[in-house]
C-alpha cells in the first residue's frame, strides 16, 4: 500500500472513533425560554372591573452560565410583554414573576423594574421589553427544574394585586 493510503485509512477510522453513537440525550438548553398567557381570568380573584378586557403574553428569555454539572451559577432574564383591550385611563404600575402555584399570592421572586408611568399605553395596546434583569442562580435552577412553580403577573393603579397573570410555560 502507498503510504498516502495508508495515511487516508489511518483517518478516516480516527474520525470514525471520534463521531458520537451515543443516544441523542438532549442537555438543557444554556438559554431556556418561558412563555405565559396573561389574562384577568387567572387573577386571584378574577378581574371583573373595566380591566376584566386585557389579556397579552410574557415571553422570558434566561440568560444563564453554568458549571460543568450543568447547574446554573449566574443568571439574567429578557422579559418582552405585549398587551391589549386595555380600557381608557389604564396605567401599569408593575410586571414580575412570582414563585408558587397561580393560584395564591406568592412571593416577588424576579422585578422587570417595571414602574409606573414607565409603559405607554396607546390604542388600548401597550408593550414593554426589560433586559439584563439580575435572576439568582437558586431561582434560575428553581424554575428552569418547575417552570408552572412560577408565574408572571403585571399590575396597574386599578388593579393592585394585579390584573393579568399566567403560569410560566417552558418553550427551549
Amino acid at each position: 500500500m502507498k503510504p498516502l493510503s495508508v495515511i487516508a485509512i489511518a483517518l478516516s477510522l480516527f474520525v470514525a472513533g471520534c463521531s458520537d453513537d451515543s443516544p441523542n440525550n438532549p442537555s438543557p438548553s444554556t438559554n431556556p425560554i418561558f412563555t405565559a398567557a396573561l389574562s384577568p381570568a387567572n387573577e386571584v380573584p378574577p378581574v371583573t372591573n373595566a380591566e376584566s378586557t386585557v389579556s397579552g403574553t410574557a415571553t422570558i428569555s434566561l440568560i444563564t452560565t453554568r458549571d460543568s454539572a450543568g447547574n446554573v451559577t449566574s443568571a439574567s432574564a429578557t422579559f418582552v410583554v405585549t398587551l391589549g383591550g386595555f380600557p381608557a385611563g389604564s396605567n401599569i404600575t408593575a410586571a414580575h414573576i412570582h414563585e408558587g402555584a397561580s393560584t395564591c399570592a406568592c412571593p416577588v421572586v424576579v422585578n422587570t423594574t417595571v414602574a409606573s408611568g414607565q409603559v405607554t399605553i396607546t390604542n388600548n395596546l401597550a408593550s414593554f421589553t426589560r433586559e439584563n434583569i439580575p435572576v439568582t442562580a437558586e431561582i434560575a435552577n428553581r424554575l428552569i427544574a418547575n417552570p408552572a412553580g412560577f408565574y408572571f403577573n403585571v399590575h396597574s393603579t386599578l388593579n393592585g394585586g394585579g390584573f393579568a397573570r399566567g403560569p410560566l410555560v417552558k418553550t427551549n
